[in-house]
């Protein structure tokens, strides 16, 4: 008996755009990137959601807003 679990995630780039405010680590411009994920299960799509990631341009740091 075999049993094959076939699971996929896929992520793609939305949108693009500057966030205000500037990187706490080197002082460079922060930008907000739209990324939306997709899971799929033996090629069938299942689950979307779409998410806003922040990231620094200089040093490409990945910045967790608290609210």
């Amino acid at each position: 008996m075999c049993l094959v679990f076939v699971c996929d995630q896929d992520e793609q780039v939305i949108g693009r755009q500057q966030a205000p405010g500037a990187c706490p680590y080197c002082g460079g411009m922060v930008q907000a990137v739209d990324v939306e994920s997709q899971w799929r299960f033996c090629f069938l799509p299942f689950y979307f959601k779409t998410k806003r990631r922040f990231y620094c341009t200089m040093c490409t740091r990945r910045l967790v807003m608290q609210g």
